[in-house]
């Protein structure tokens, strides 16, 4: 203030009819570290000769000094004009403060711009709404983004300004502690807000510091530095970063809330002062208050405290109900005391939480809204611990608690018939389920135990058994929740690593489910989880894998475990279709059985009819390999493209292959390598772009001409490894490398957990090919920053690889590709 007013009285004139005066944040006198300062240098009139050299002098030596000045010049007329048109323009008028110059003028202006004048208070406070709707909606509607912007995200600084602003231009009051005059705050709630906004600005003067300049976005980067900073430690089961953010999101799940609870108070005696509230009664305790649910007594909840579940029941049944009045929302919050062991115990309270689970709407708001209010975490204690935890990768997206909710919508979601589109076999199944209560049990307690130290999805297995015998569930029913608490990974982990085409994968995962009804459950529980998890890296490639696992699954089971499908009985059927089709082409079965007979029984598990009749019409229509021949198509069947390559073998022929899909820009989904007992190789890749679509139909011809041309050319060059983009650098860590045996196949597995990064495959096939070993199949899985990949592998006279000395040089080589310096 002191150099912006000096400034002043050095380069303007004193009988200059103008004033500075401080707008926006500077205006309400919150300035960071780096925060922008605003001035409004208001006029008299329009500025020219002298004055207006004054005043470009003025902004200039500002800037000279080191100050980033935004500024505006404006009349009184253009204040007003401006104000008008715009509502962030008054908003920003409202919180001016005058610094120097005409005192009077700056009244004035004030004076122009009040709530009397122009924007009253109800149209300021609809067009704040909508401002705040809009930027939340830019934000995902969540409060819970990874890398959040701590002014801007909802519950942010930003949420607490527009309290601010609609108590000054409603009630004319400079500070958030007139709300608790007026009545709209409680000392309780008053403090939250309070030590809300205290705890973000100093989180964003740590980040203003920590970057050196204007920044508010909490970026990865950022939040290990500035956990540190503030003291946290790592735990043995949490991280510091990861306590920081959960006492970041609990902070803005809070202020959320109150700012909820402040705008639907805002609105009653802003909107709707004048109009009578049209009252109906629902029952002896709840009231419809202008559409608003509303406890009929402030006393209610101690006299009956079983009624805090009984709200939530009544919404699901009465539709209409547009949520729950403010003053009902601060009753519950402030007898959330009352859920103890003796109420969770009651026969009332357990009857009422398993019907909100059972009701045929409305049950994933009822939990969304008992999570929002605090009464999920009260009635399941270990919700608690949950709530605002987040997991320091790119992989998890949500916080725990967030995630949980996220997959009961999608479990719902499978129960509406407008949505049977999205997810037809999901709908199909879910309308067999005899009691889909199990699986919301399921799905509120599958995470719940995270964070605990510890195997989550035992723990959390026991929590839930322990909640269903609570709830006076069957011993059977408890038994079944528990096990799909337990299973909830194996479904996603069996068709993302393993070769579900074998017969023998598909009898072992059979054999661990052990009947339909936990099949249709784990099955459901498996696509909401997923989607859950990260819904941009749900693909039509994992849908593809979880369907097929499923059918193979129940016709295993309908099949009967003691009757498992035989290789040979598989191989033959394939065989009998894919011959059928590729006669209906014109080739002779001479011709087929000639080729096939160069094939491993591998290739007839891993490709089904289809893919073989495709595979063989193109290798049985080319004549010299000598130069490849690239084919794509897009299989349904496996929801992704395929390109398939063939060409004479050559070394490191695999890894050339990828190298060029990568630079295609393309997603390797699963790779199948087989070579023929003529030295043939035919290797399909399964692709989806990068953002998770299936290529373009008219850019397969570009995709054809790159690959036959770059698979000409020899090339001896081993490809380096990349430099990780900037979200992944802070998840950087060491590669993880474990070999085991499949013995019934005669194989060796090698599993790789590495950071995922461009060109990553690459790298793997070269070592791959220098060790001499040949690759049958390659499984890609990516979570988030880390790669998990699973090749099958032989030495290269087909056999297992069981020399302890060669496996640790293939580890050794493996370890120093992957970690070298990028």
């Amino acid at each position: 203030d002191q150099i912006l007013q000096r400034a002043w009285q050095h380069f303007i004139a004193t009988d200059n009819d103008g004033a500075l005066v401080a707008v926006g944040g500077y205006g309400r006198g919150e300035l960071h570290p780096a925060s922008d300062v605003d001035v409004l240098i208001l006029v008299g009139a329009v500025p020219a000769g002298k004055q207006a050299e004054d005043i470009e002098q003025l902004i200039t030596f500002l800037w000279d000094i080191g100050l980033e000045v935004g500024h505006s010049v404006r009349t009184l007329e253009q204040c007003v004009e401006s104000a008008v048109a715009d509502v962030t323009i008054v908003t920003n008028l409202m919180e001016s403060r005058f610094l120097a110059g005409s005192e009077m003028l700056f009244q004035q202006m004030k004076v122009s711009t009040g709530p009397d004048r122009i924007w009253p208070s109800n149209e300021f406070f609809s067009a704040k709404c909508e401002e705040q709707k809009a930027r939340h909606a830019r934000f995902g509607d969540t409060a819970y983004n990874l890398e959040p912007n701590i002014k801007s995200n909802p519950g942010g600084l930003r949420d607490i300004q527009m309290i601010g602003w609609v108590v000054k231009r409603h009630f004319n009051a400079e500070r958030l502690s007139e709300l608790l005059h007026q009545g709209f705050l409680t000392d309780a709630e008053y403090q939250a807000l309070k030590a809300g906004q205290s705890h973000l600005w100093k989180i964003r003067f740590a980040l203003h510091l920590l970057t050196g300049r204007h920044d508010d976005r909490l970026l990865f980067e950022y939040q290990r530095s500035i956990a540190r900073q503030f003291g946290y430690c790592d735990a043995d089961s949490n991280l510091a970063v990861e306590q920081f953010m959960q006492d970041y999101y609990r902070t803005v799940m809070e202020l959320n809330r109150l700012n909820e609870m402040l705008l639907q108070l805002f609105q009653e005696a802003i909107l709707y002062q004048n109009k009578p509230c049209d009252v109906v009664r629902i029952n002896n305790r709840f009231q419809s208050c202008n559409g608003y649910l509303e406890a009929s007594n402030a006393a209610i909840f101690v006299r009956y405290p079983i009624a805090i579940l009984e709200l939530f029941l009544i919404l699901q049944e009465h539709p209409e109900l547009e949520g729950v009045r403010a003053s009902t929302i601060r009753l519950i919050r402030a007898h959330l005391h009352l859920i103890d062991e003796r109420y969770r115990k009651d026969i009332r309270s357990r009857s009422l939480f398993l019907e909100i689970l059972r009701q045929p709407q409305g049950i994933f708001h009822a939990l969304q809204r008992m999570h929002r209010y605090g009464v999920l975490a009260a009635y399941i204690p270990a919700f608690a611990n949950i709530t605002g935890r987040m997991q320091f990768d790119l992989f998890h997206v949500y916080t725990v608690d967030e995630h949980t909710l996220m997959l009961l919508r999608n479990l719902r979601r499978f129960s509406v018939p407008e949505f049977e589109d999205e997810f037809p076999l999901c709908s199909r199944v879910f309308k067999q389920l005899i009691k889909p209560e199990l699986l919301y049990i399921a799905g509120l307690f599958h995470d719940i135990a995270k964070g605990r130290g510890g195997d989550h999805a035992i723990l959390g297995a026991e929590d839930a058994h322990a909640f269903c015998k609570l709830h006076d569930l069957s011993d059977y029913d408890a038994e079944v929740v528990a096990w799909i608490v337990r299973s909830h990974l194996l479904m996603s982990v069996t068709a993302q690593r393993q070769d579900i085409e074998d017969p023998l994968v598909v009898q072992n995962f059979a054999q661990q489910v052990g009947d339909r009804s936990r099949l249709d459950y784990l099955y459901l529980l498996t696509v909401a989880d997923i989607r859950a998890t990260n819904p941009k890296r749900w693909t039509s490639w994992k849908s593809s894998l979880l369907n097929r696992l499923y059918h193979s699954t129940r016709q295993t089971l309908i099949r009967g475990l003691e009757s498992p499908l035989g290789q040979d009985e598989l191989i033959q059927s394939k065989q009998g279709e894919a011959r059928r089709m590729l006669n209906e082409k014109g080739f002779g079965d001479e011709d087929i059985n000639r080729f096939w007979r160069e094939l491993s029984l591998e290739y007839f598990l891993q490709n089904d009819p289809e893919e073989i009749a495709w595979h063989g019409n193109l290798y049985l229509s080319g004549k010299d390999f000598s130069k490849p021949m690239v084919a794509l198509r897009t299989s349904v069947s496996r929801g992704c493209n395929e390109i398939f390559i063939v060409q004479k073998d050559q070394k490191n022929l695999f890894a050339r292959c990828t190298a060029l899909i990568d630079q295609l820009h393309l997603n390797i989904l699963e790779a199948r390598i087989q070579t023929t007992d003529s030295g043939t190789a035919l290797n399909s890749f399964f692709v989806l772009e990068v953002d998770g679509h299936h290529i373009a139909p008219e850019r397969n011809r570009e995709i054809q001409e790159i690959l036959e041309y770059g698979l000409q050319e020899s090339s001896g060059t081993t490809p380096k490894a990349r430099a990780l983009p900037r979200r992944l650098q802070e998840f950087s860590s060491k590669s993880e490398i474990t070999i085991s045996q499949d013995v019934q196949n005669h194989h060796t597995l090698l599993r790789i957990k590495s950071m995922d990064r461009p060109g990553l495959l690459s790298l793997i096939a070269w070592v791959l090919t220098e060790q001499n070993l040949r690759l049958l199949n390659a499984k890609i899985t990516t979570l988030g920053a880390m790669a998990d990949d699973v090749f099958t592998l032989t030495d290269s006279d087909g056999r297992t690889l069981s020399d302890q000395a060669r496996l640790e040089k293939l580890t050794q080589a493996l370890l120093e590709t992957l970690d070298q310096p990028s």
